[in-house]
Parts: C-alpha cells; structure tokens; sequence
C-alpha cells in the first residue's frame, strides 16, 4: 500500500506552478501523472508516449554497432537517423496508440487522465492516427531497404513483423499481453530484439548469432516490461489480465523483475568474456553493480511508489550494458 496524500494536499499540489509543469512534461513524454487536455496535436503526442521512443532508439544503434560496419559518414548518420525515426515515432508511435485504443477500459480505472478515457480524443481520429503511423513506418523501411540495396526487403520485413506482434499484442483475440510471461517477453524482444536487428541489417548482415544473443537478452527486457505493470494492478486484475503482479502478488513479482534483468544481463556479459571480449564483458558484469544497488534502495522496497524513480536510476545502466555488447559483437 501507498500512502496516498489527502485531498486538500492533493488539490494545493494541483494547483501549484510546479505541479502543473511536472504533469505537462509528463503529459509530453506520454508519461503517468500527465495533464489532461491541451490541443490536438499535445493528445496524439501523448497516445504514442515518446518516453518509450529512446530504447527503440537505442536499440538501432546497438545493431549498427554490431555489424561492425557503422562509419561516420553523412550517408550512414542520414540512414541511421531514418532508422530511428521508422523504430521510435512511428513504429513505437503505431504500437502505443493500438495499446491505448485496446486497453481504454483498463485506463478507464488505472489512468482515467488518459486520451481516450477522458474523451479528449475520439476513437475515429486514434483510429486515422493508427493507419498513418503504421503506413509511414512501412513506407520508411521499405525507403530504407532501396537506399541500403538490400537484394531482400529485410527492413521492410522487420517491419511488417514488429507491427504484427505489436498488434496481436494488444489486440483480442489473441491478445498476448493477457499472459505475463508471453505478453511481457513479446514486449522486451519488441524493444530489444527488434531495433537491434533493423540497426545490424541496415549496416551489415543480419546472423544467427546476433538474433539469438538479442532474444536472450530480451529476457532482461521481459524483467524491465514488468516494471511497467505495477501502475496498471488494479485495473489488471479487474478485467482478468494475468500480469505478472496480479499473479505473484506485488513484492513476489518485484523480485522476478530484478532476477530476469541482473541474471541475463551477466549472462551476456559472461558469454563476451568467453569468446575473448573480456573488456566489454567485464564492463556488462560492472554494470550490473549500480542497478542492484538501486533496485535494493528503490524498486524492491516500494515497487508501487518507486517504479518510475528505479527505471530513471537505474535503466541507464542497463542500455549501457546494451551498447556494449554491440561494440563486442561487431569486433
């Protein structure tokens, strides 16, 4: 339980200049606690969440990385920079708007402040807006696939694929994020696995080695995905969504997030240091120290109050870690 402030602080911090600036950025990030309202354009940037743009970001420069072909050339900063953009505003863009439109009942209950629930959108225009980002991201991977010279529309393929799990993530009947595990690992592979690979097929040629290590990496991003679930408990449990805090209970589940991302993370870091990368696999290793550290201070002790305030702290190490990894594998 958290202690919830009463309803004449509540209302003075609403009403406060620092209040009402903290839920406006956090409104622009798509972030919880945003403000309501404001133009139309300040919803549909709320509906696609930028916050969760960066590791998709983050992802295509770890896969230009490992192909061990990025030179600093205005070409591949140009081609790079569309990669990004296809993975984080309108892919990442396209996946969050299909989660609001899908989970609008839920926010119903979790974040009534939310576009759709508020009625500050209506569902004709999420639906246009859908259409458009999902369009624009194929377009660009397809823009991409011609510029690269690529024989076989990989990027184009890349695409079509994330967008599909994507959907099927949110949408019934399948609906994969109504299993924790299966819902949450689709998840961490989309954030992970996905970018990455669109980042080493633009530069290089996509193997087995990078999308095996990737998906087991993704474990790690299943354990980050879970974080995400404990602002949504009561409504999860609700509407029958099997998350993993609705399963295992609060503390329980907070534990299987710090195990999933500390374990396959050294797991990464012990594999380097096996086939001679012992530099960046002991940097991974390393880097595992500051993030039990903040899951000790922040995370493990109040999952509820401190999600956000963990995944600040102690995220960063965790791409790091990714980057690292990159740099190895393209050696």
């Amino acid at each position: 339980m958290t202690n919830q402030p009463a309803p004449e602080e509540s209302t003075k911090e609403s009403k406060s200049p620092e209040s009402a600036q903290g839920s406006t950025a956090r409104q622009a990030l798509g972030m919880k606690g945003a403000a309501a309202g404001g133009s139309i354009w300040a919803i549909r940037r709320q509906l696609m969440k930028p916050i969760t743009w960066i590791p998709l970001i983050w992802g295509v420069v770890c896969g230009a990385a490992s192909s061990g072909n990025y030179t600093w050339s205005i070409e591949n900063v140009l081609k790079a920079a569309l990669c990004m953009l296809m993975s984080g505003p309108f892919l990442t863009g396209y996946t969050q708007t299909v989660n609001e439109y899908y989970d609008r009942e839920i926010d119903a209950v979790n974040e009534p402040y939310r576009p759709i629930p508020s009625g500050a959108i209506s569902l004709p225009q999420v639906i246009v807006q859908v259409w458009v980002l999902f369009i624009g991201g194929i377009g660009i991977s397809y823009f991409l696939d011609v510029w690269a010279g690529h024989e076989f529309p990989i990027m184009t393929c890349l695409a079509l694929g994330g967008s599909l799990v994507a959907y099927i993530y949110s949408a019934p009947p399948l609906k994969l994020k109504q299993n924790g595990w299966l819902g949450n690992y689709a998840l961490g592979a989309s954030y992970i696995a996905l970018p990455w690979w669109a980042g080493h097929a633009l530069f290089g040629t996509l193997n087995w080695t990078i999308v095996v290590l990737t998906l087991f990496y993704s474990l790690a991003g299943l354990g980050i995905a879970v974080v995400n679930d404990f602002k949504s408990v009561e409504g999860d449990a609700k509407f029958g969504m099997k998350s993993i805090p609705v399963m295992f209970g609060i503390d329980k589940a907070a534990w299987v997030c710090v195990i999933m991302i500390d374990t396959f993370q050294t797991g990464i870091g012990l594999y380097l240091m096996s086939i001679g990368q012992h530099l960046y696999g002991a940097i991974i290793l390393l880097l595992v120290v500051p993030q039990i550290t903040f899951q000790d201070m922040y995370f493990l002790r109040d999952p509820l109050k401190n999600d956000v305030k963990y995944q600040a702290s102690a995220q960063p190490f965790l791409v790091l870690g990714m980057l690292m990894a990159g740099l190895a594998l393209g050696r």
